[in-house]
């Protein structure tokens, strides 16, 4: 692939400013940049010689205005499988589907973290197969803060939400642990919803995706005059949270000193902005998230151990999902559910053929991936169902059949589409729910009856209307 030898970005954008923030992210993970303002342009650029070596196009969708699709299309046609990423500052889920139905590879809502944007650009350019459905995309749904939209009865996960529900209720500060995707921020949000703070305020910080310098005024706030370039006094978000919460995601990312600092406030109570001469007495409940367990980060002395003894008395593991592979069809059918209310998108069900496909794959990303896979499947999808066909990568990666074992056990046994994703025939599907359950039940007709709900002579009576032998 060209982007291997050359490492060529095509940038479409008219913001100087923007530009050049992208252009030094960029060239963090090695990638020049070409820098065009307008899709004519672009389009002349991807067809000339030169063209032949970029490997990845970025385009702020404010640029080409409502014909960004059009100038997706565009560019698909002169290279059809260029990684294409595309930046608005729309929320509009409708025009995340208009996009990726135009060939848009991922869609990010501005303003994009850098550590966001270098994931995508990463995941998007990346060699190995499989690629398009199992990259890691931008979350298109709304966040649902409570802990009903937490979903999954795992004893793992059930164990972490009682943790959650019980920290709630009370005043200490919470550490939230697990892989990236797990669901930590949203588990954090929910925590600050069910407790006594929820009408108070709450801030979110991303620690891993803002400078150290920055991090450290945005916390603490500054005095005017306190560093070069201080031009004004700046509120710390410590003081402007006093009574509220304060959530620090990637909290082990912050840099060493910040976190010595942080320690000394949760341990005071005073706040001290940079270049001040008294501090401010506040009240702010702080939940930090990390990827990695703070204790081993401690041990290694790559975390401060002040900060965490602060943190670890509320202690929450958020399992992988790999861990918790039980809750799977509960999640795609509430993923499903969520992005079929979408503007542009269908309600959507899913065949058992598609949901063995789900089951056997250990989902590195874990539930972020499932909900982007399943997000980015039901845009293409035209039927009723998603099937295995939905899914080619997966099909591609796991074979043509996966082994089908721990969705019978678990009553997944009777498929209810056929391959296209249409509907079954009803006698078909009560032929097998009936075959089910004398197999079941071992062959105890009364006790088959009573379970379905009917009759022992209605029963035989359907035993001959469908042709089935009692002893199945």
């Amino acid at each position: 692939m060209a982007i291997e030898e050359t490492r060529l970005m095509l940038l479409i954008d008219d913001e100087p400013a923007q530009s050049r923030s992208v252009s030094a992210l960029a060239a963090r993970e090695g990638w020049r940049t070409l820098v065009v303002a307008s899709g004519d342009v672009a389009l002349e650029r991807l067809a000339s010689l030169e063209g032949a070596e970029i490997g990845a196009v970025l385009l702020d969708q404010r640029v080409p205005g409502e014909d960004a699709c059009e100038l997706v299309r565009g560019i698909r046609a002169l290279r059809p499988d260029i990684p294409l990423l595309m930046l608005t500052a729309s929320t509009s889920p409708l025009l995340a589907v208009e996009a990726m139905r135009s060939g848009a590879t991922d869609y990010l809502i501005k303003p994009v973290a850098p550590d966001r944007l270098l994931a995508a650009l990463r995941s998007a350019t990346r060699a190995e197969a499989p690629r398009d459905e199992l990259q890691p995309m931008t979350e298109k749904l709304q966040t649902v803060l409570d802990f009903d939209a937490m979903v999954g009865t795992e004893p793992p996960f059930r164990t972490a939400l009682a943790r959650a529900a019980t920290a709630a209720r009370g005043h200490g500060h919470v550490l939230v642990e697990g892989e990236s995707g797990t669901g930590k921020e949203m588990l954090m949000r929910a925590t600050h919803a069910a407790s006594t703070r929820a009408k108070t305020a709450m801030k979110l910080v991303e620690c891993g995706s803002i400078p150290s310098t920055s991090l450290e005024s945005l916390l603490f706030g500054h005095e005017k005059g306190a560093f070069a370039g201080a031009f004004d006094r700046q509120l710390g978000l410590l003081e402007t949270c006093d009574g509220g919460t304060l959530l620090l995601d990637d909290i082990d990312r912050m840099d060493r000193t910040l976190q010595d600092r942080l320690a000394q406030v949760i341990e005071t109570g005073i706040v001290r902005p940079t270049g001040a001469t008294h501090g401010f007495k506040i009240d702010v409940r702080l939940f930090a998230a990390s990827d990695f367990p703070l204790e081993e980060l401690v041990q290694m002395g790559e975390f401060s151990p002040a900060l965490y003894n602060c943190l670890a008395a509320n202690r929450i593991h958020l399992p992988a999902l790999r861990d918790r592979m039980g809750d799977i069809p509960a999640l795609t059918r509430y993923f499903l559910s969520k992005i079929g209310e979408q503007p542009g998108l269908a309600h959507h069900s899913i065949a058992d053929s598609a949901l063995t496909l789900l089951e056997a794959y250990d989902w590195p990303g874990n539930v972020r991936q499932l909900q982007a896979v399943l997000f980015r499947a039901a845009v293409f999808c035209d039927g009723e169902a998603l099937t295995a066909s939905s899914f080619p990568q997966l099909s591609q990666l796991l074979g043509d059949s996966p082994d089908r074992g721990e969705s019978r056990h678990r009553g997944l046994g009777v498929l209810l589409y056929t391959e296209d994703g249409n509907l079954r025939a009803l006698e078909e599907i009560e032929a097998d729910v009936i075959r089910l359950a004398i197999g079941h039940y071992r062959g105890r007709m009364t006790e088959v009856a009573r379970r379905l709900g009917i009759g022992r002579s209605t029963l035989y009576r359907k035993l001959g209307e469908l042709g089935i032998d009692n002893a199945a």
